[in-house]
């Protein structure tokens, strides 16, 4: 993992295509901008990871058959 330090107003740019800037810092809180192709998908960790997780159980659940 690489670990960075960056001021309000500094960014990092990623592989020339995806710009992360820091917008404003507010207590412990962080405002990121982030500029990319619109054809890159962009999530939130926790959420991806909470809908990869309600998949996983969705599909250990049976399913209802109906008879003919």
């Amino acid at each position: 993992m690489l670990v960075l330090s960056r001021k309000k107003g500094e960014a990092i740019t990623l592989d020339q295509d995806v710009v992360i800037e820091i917008l404003a810092i507010e207590g412990d809180r962080v405002r990121i901008g982030i500029n990319a192709p619109k054809e890159m998908r962009i999530y939130r960790k926790e959420l991806l990871e909470e809908t990869i997780n309600l998949n996983r159980e969705a599909s250990k659940t049976p399913t209802i058959s109906f008879g003919k």
